[in-house]
């Protein structure tokens, strides 16, 4: 066989040429085509569910929230397993599922059973899908800084609230506009509240 290849290689090898030459030009427009990066994404197929608690301690949100939650996502189809972190004031679960999983199709089946799951968390508890991206699909990181000293349209010293407020308001969503940004995450800073409060005497003497 090797010795009949090597004949019809030598007698037809404008044959030969022509073949090696639209394979090469394949490799060379699959090459263009290829996605390349500097560290591949080479993470699993995962949903990743977000559940804010604010005054439960861990055991708390363990007890409460994750605990549910992993429950309630038993039995999906391509499942493989269910990591959780409990933490002071947030529930992390993260439902990895196989590598051939369509990851819009398992955010649906996820969202499904978080539907049916609400019932069984405490009442004020919304659990949220993370977004699509992983660790290693960060960008950079960057700081918001005031030179020391600076102050604001008032006149007064630009605190740590100011530049969340900042990055809240204006540099965030800015950045959401790019294409292929997911997500911007604040680390830092103080979030500005907005407290609403009323007098009692002045509501109550509305009605006297």
């Amino acid at each position: 066989m090797l010795e009949y290849l090597l004949r019809f290689s030598i007698r037809r090898s404008s044959i030969i040429m022509l073949v090696v030459l639209a394979l090469a030009a394949l490799g060379l427009w699959n090459f263009t085509k290829l996605p390349i990066d500097a560290v591949p994404d080479i993470t699993n197929v995962q949903v990743m569910i977000n559940t804010e608690s604010p005054g439960y301690t861990p055991l708390e949100v363990e007890q409460r929230v994750t605990y549910p939650l992993e429950t309630a996502l038993g039995g999906i189809p391509n499942l493989v397993s269910t990591r959780s972190v409990s933490r002071y004031g947030l529930s992390q679960v993260t439902a990895i599922f196989s590598d051939d999983t369509d990851i819009y199709f398992a955010r649906q089946l996820v969202n499904e059973r978080l539907l049916s799951a609400k019932s069984d968390l405490p009442l004020g508890l919304e659990p949220e899908l993370g977004p699509i991206a992983t660790g290693l699909g960060e960008i950079f990181m960057f700081t918001v800084d005031a030179e020391p000293g600076a102050l604001d349209d008032e006149g007064e010293l630009i605190t740590a609230t100011d530049l969340r407020t900042v990055h809240d308001w204006i540099i965030r969503p800015q950045l959401m506009q790019v294409q292929g940004v997911v997500e911007v995450n604040p680390i830092g800073g103080f979030k500005r509240e907005i407290l609403v409060a009323f007098d009692p005497k002045k509501f109550f003497g509305l009605w006297c």
